[in-house]
């Protein structure tokens, strides 16, 4: 009994940290389900630590007995190395040079399974993957033979693997120290469906008559029924209530975000409001759903921005958003007073991240072209999405590894540019959101306009000569991100401006007012709103009296 107690205690602890620290989420849209016909997904690397900066490895052959070391991806940790293949294929970012990208959300799931011996880390799993894999399909296997060959050292993981046909979404979990492989089940999101995963394992009942759609390691209920996680029939076992069982936090701030997403698109989810507020009696909710409409690029974008507006966990609508409305909650993510717990929302978009992506993946197009990163870097609701194509030969300046870090400030980091906008922003929140949108969008929107021209001159290219069609779109990707970086930067002098000592200078025409003699016009004294000037009244109303 003491043994299974701290066996639970130790669950929970692992939760907790996972929300607090490995908390990402990822969306998935089937190529029936967009207004294109793009296969979609998304990614926000959400981590206190992760610097925003994009990867890029260049395809490259490499002679007979050549060694990949492999780093843990969260520390930088040596975790030994493991043998090269003579051919890797270029990558930037999550995605690579055949329109294959791989993303992922950790839920954590048993403690006891994490194999603190093995070589694979989920991230290095990922980037060596897309080295190596042309198609999902082909990704699946290779991620699931390394994790058997070299041992896989972190905890429970769902990935989000997609190319320019289909989107899958593989749960992996390993078996424990000392043991090589993992247990786990990839299932192919129907088409004209959308899906999504946020730090809990989403896959229920396993469709083992249709291996069309549905792959997964032989043991997966056998090894559940060793470790006497279940016990039933083959048609009830459930991936998620095996090794990443249902509780509070797992639901409140993780389902929740995945709810979220769904009930915008469907008018049915709200059936599973107290589901996602914790209550783990309820039906859990669906792996996919079918969309009301159909989504576009923008419309998972904005989904990465979200803070439940609309929903009862509205961030903006509590004491916690102060006078300004902020929709956000700086960690922990649960809080004390007067002996009862308390938990702080866990929305999609988050102060946190290190960076965000929408990988958008068309297959009437050559590979070269057809692969767009939207990336975006920071907090994703004050993020700019600027496109970088799959097939780009090198990285734009703002986003290059090297270009600052998490203990160094760059002017040149499109990373650091954008926390100095969102940290003055989080102060004052609705004032501020309304400038940075208004730039966010013209940016975004010129962008959107501009992407078939840039698609259409590149195919021309691209018939005569493939390598001038990469520089082309290496030399588009890298002026559309510098450029953003230094509007942003624009912008945030802006604010400091406008906004200085809790002041709000006059505008006229988009330039600010003076007094006629070369001044500052007497700047507007918002102050606060009438909800926040009643708390004041409620908690130092007689001290603070006119009498």
């Amino acid at each position: 009994m003491v043994k299974k107690r701290l066996t639970f205690v130790i669950l929970l602890a692992t939760v907790a940290i996972n929300m607090d620290i490995s908390a990402c989420t990822g969306l998935l849209v089937g190529k029936k389900a967009s207004v294109d016909g793009s296969v979609i997904i998304s990614y926000a690397a959400d981590s206190h630590t992760l610097y925003g900066e994009l990867y890029h490895w260049p395809a490259k052959d490499w002679p007979a007995g050549s060694m990949v070391n492999i780093k843990e991806w969260d520390t930088g940790k040596p975790l030994g190395s493991i043998p090269q293949v003579s051919h890797t294929y270029s990558v930037v970012g999550n995605m690579n040079e055949h329109q294959l990208a791989i993303t992922e959300s950790t839920f954590g799931g048993r403690p006891e399974l994490v194999d603190t011996t093995g070589i694979m880390d989920y991230g290095s799993l990922i980037y060596i993957t897309l080295q190596r894999a042309k198609t999902a399909r082909e990704a699946i296997q290779v991620m699931t033979d390394l994790v058997k060959e070299y041992g896989y050292c972190s905890s429970g993981e769902s990935f989000s693997i997609a190319d320019k046909n289909e989107a899958w979404i593989m749960e992996l979990i390993g078996k424990g120290p000392g043991n090589k492989g993992a247990v786990w089940v990839a299932i192919r999101i129907p088409d004209d469906c959308i899906s999504a995963h946020a730090n809990q394992s989403r896959i229920q009942q396993i469709p083992f008559n249709d291996p069309e759609n549905c792959i997964y390691s032989p043991d997966v209920i056998s090894f559940a029924r060793e470790k006497g996680y279940f016990k039933g029939r083959d048609k009830d076992f459930s991936f998620a209530k095996a090794y990443c069982p249902y509780e509070f936090g797992g639901l409140r701030g993780c389902e929740a975000r995945v709810w979220s997403f769904f009930r915008k698109y469907s008018a049915s989810m709200d059936q599973y409001t107290d589901f996602i507020k914790g209550d783990i009696t309820k039906e859990p909710m669906p792996l996919y759903i079918k969309p009301d409409r159909l989504l576009s690029v923008q419309d998972v974008q904005n989904a990465m921005r979200d803070h439940f507006e609309g929903t009862d966990l509205d961030m903006t609508k509590d004491a916690g958003a102060g006078p300004y409305k902020v929709p956000y909650r700086w960690r922990p993510m649960n809080f004390k007073v007067d002996g009862k717990e308390y938990v702080n929302e866990r929305a999609i978009a988050t102060q946190q991240t290190g960076f965000v992506i929408v990988p958008q993946l068309r297959n009437w197009l050559p590979d070269a072209i057809g692969g767009v990163l939207w990336f975006g870097v920071d907090d994703a609701d004050m993020a700019v999405f600027t496109p970088v194509y799959c097939s780009v030969i090198a990285t734009p300046e703002s986003y290059r590894v090297g270009n600052g870090d998490m203990m160094h400030f760059s002017w040149t980091s499109a990373f650091w540019i954008h926390n100095w906008v969102a940290n003055m922003a989080y102060g004052k929140y609705n004032y501020m959101i309304k400038d940075i949108r208004k730039v966010q969008q013209e940016l975004e929107n010129g962008y959107k306009e501009m992407l078939p021209a840039i698609d259409k001159a590149a195919q021309e290219l691209y018939e005569k000569n493939p390598d001038k069609a990469k520089e082309f779109l290496t030399w588009y990707s890298a002026t559309t991100a510098d450029t953003a970086t230094e509007r942003w930067k624009k912008l945030g002098e802006y604010l400091l401006v406008k906004y200085m000592d809790g002041n709000m200078k006059k505008e006229v025409d988009g330039h600010f007012m003076d007094n006629g003699y070369g001044l500052s016009e007497m700047p507007d004294f918002p102050g606060y709103d009438e909800a926040y000037y009643r708390s004041i009244v409620e908690s130092a109303g007689e001290r603070l009296q006119v009498k």
